[in-house]
């Protein structure tokens, strides 16, 4: 999907290389490496059946892939090295690809029957594979563990977790607390109990969308073609748009992601009323849901005292910001009727045509774990996926309590407590099929609404059977 930006996709790389070097930068951008396109090629499902390895006094040799140069698979190898140094029954070896020949490189070798064991795969290609045969279930993974990961970190087939996100990102809303002091008014809250409702959240946007005359929304003589700071920005591209979906009661799929559900009225209404923060609330920028950078063009910035995007943001942009004196708070989404967070995370599998499929889900156990891509947590980049970061006091202060982060309290309520609650959702194509052409068609579909030279229900009405097309797979 190149309007979406997916970045945890692309941010697995980047625990390849940080992980294994033991440190990194901890405000490098690393959105790039997941907005390009796969092949969209079906792999052919293999005609033999995992089996699990017998006993043997010799390690059982694993083969990991991930996209990405030499340098880059011999980066990720020094990682395996320590899993390899660590137990005497496994052996790791890394298979790196290029990016622009991973897909059609695993399609060549899911074909011949000579799969990897193990390996990266985008979040938008997992269902498409298990649906192909291609994956194997790995519920078994985190059995006898004293911790698991989220539910919502679960990518599910057919009721099978065929993959567990290898890091976890919730949306969230950030905010200038500079530009809320200056004008008076209260900070968003970092509580989910006391969310603000979509209208008080529009209300305090105007309080703070001022015009080169400092009037606001409303006011009479009030300029909405010489803005000079918004109150807000709500980020349109399609697969975050679906978070307001389903906060006002709709959604863009069924729950078990086998029929489409954004010709609803309640789904049409929520993207509608985002699109008119900019065309009647006038308490947002034009934003036409094509790029990924939206908290650098808006709160960090300057022009704009709040907007939603990706918890990741904290760690690729907002500790540079930070430092050069940007005073920023995070809080919880507002919502329609329902209170929803969206969660994601890129995916590492099982290929099914493994041998050793118990020793594989073993290496992605350990190379997922927190404690092998701490400077990439710690660094406000990822989030931990295993349950017990979220509930276990200690360990949550161990991985928030340092300057990469706001004060422990608003972050753990905004972010820590948000993320295990009732409203935080899987992305879709946690359970769902096809979601890149959906999303790139929808995008295309709701360019005239930003712009208001159409609504969300006419665009989406007029399209709906294109979109219920691309969503079983007729593009």
């Amino acid at each position: 999907m190149k309007t979406a930006k997916k970045l945890a996709a692309g941010l697995i790389l980047t625990a390849l290389m940080v992980s294994a070097a033991g440190c990194g930068n901890n405000t490098s951008n690393t959105e790039n490496t997941g907005n390009k396109d796969n092949t969209g090629n079906t792999p052919t499902k293999s005609t033999e059946p995992a089996k699990t390895s017998e006993a043997s006094a010799e390690k059982v040799k694993i083969i990991y892939s991930m996209w990405g140069s030499a340098a880059e698979g011999n980066t990720t190898q020094k990682v395996a090295d320590r899993f390899n140094a660590s137990q005497d029954t496994i052996e790791v070896e890394v298979q790196a690809i290029p990016w622009e020949n991973y897909m059609t490189k695993l399609n060549t070798l899911a074909t011949a029957g000579q799969l990897p064991d193990t390996g990266m795969l985008k979040e938008d290609g997992v269902i498409q594979w298990s649906s192909e045969g291609m994956l194997n279930d790995v519920s078994a993974m985190y059995e006898g563990s004293d911790s698991k990961p989220l539910d919502s970190l679960a990518y599910k087939h057919k009721g099978n977790t065929v993959a567990y996100a290898a890091a976890n990102e919730i949306l969230l809303l950030y905010y200038n607390k500079d530009m809320f002091d200056k004008a008076g008014v209260a900070y968003p809250p970092a509580v989910l109990d006391q969310a603000w409702t979509w209208e008080q959240f529009v209300d305090t946007a105007k309080k703070l969308t001022i015009d080169k005359n400092g009037k606001h929304p409303g006011e009479e003589g009030f300029d909405e073609q010489g803005i000079v700071q918004f109150g807000a920005s709500v980020e349109n591209l399609p697969w975050q748009l679906e978070a307001w979906a389903l906060s006002n009661s709709g959604g863009f799929y069924s729950e078990d992601g086998s029929e489409v559900r954004i010709g609803e009225d309640a789904s049409m209404e929520a993207i509608q009323r985002v699109a008119d923060l900019y065309l009647k609330d006038h308490v947002a920028p034009l934003s036409v849901g094509q790029t990924d950078d939206g908290i650098q063009r808006t709160v960090i910035a300057g022009t704009v005292a709040m907007a939603t995007n990706g918890q990741w943001n904290v760690g690729t942009s907002l500790n540079s910001a930070k430092e050069e004196g940007l005073n920023y708070g995070v809080a919880v989404l507002p919502y329609m009727k329902d209170k929803v967070t969206i969660s994601t995370g890129g995916a590492n599998v099982v290929f099914s045509q493994t041998k050793h499929p118990k020793e594989a889900m073993e290496w992605l156990k350990w190379y997922n774990s927190e404690e092998n891509n701490w400077e990439l947590i710690s660094s406000g980049i990822w989030m931990p996926t295993l349950d017990k970061w979220y509930k276990d006091e200690t360990l949550t202060r161990k991985w928030v309590e340092n300057p990469n982060f706001p004060p422990y309290d608003e972050y753990k309520s905004a972010v820590v407590d948000y993320a295990q609650s009732p409203a935080a959702r899987p992305a879709a194509w946690f359970y769902t099929n096809y979601t890149t052409d959906f999303n790139t068609l929808l995008g295309s579909v709701l360019g005239d609404v930003w712009t208001g030279k159409t609504t969300a229900k006419e665009a989406i009405t007029k399209n709906l059977e294109a979109l219920k097309a691309v969503h079983a797979g007729s593009n």
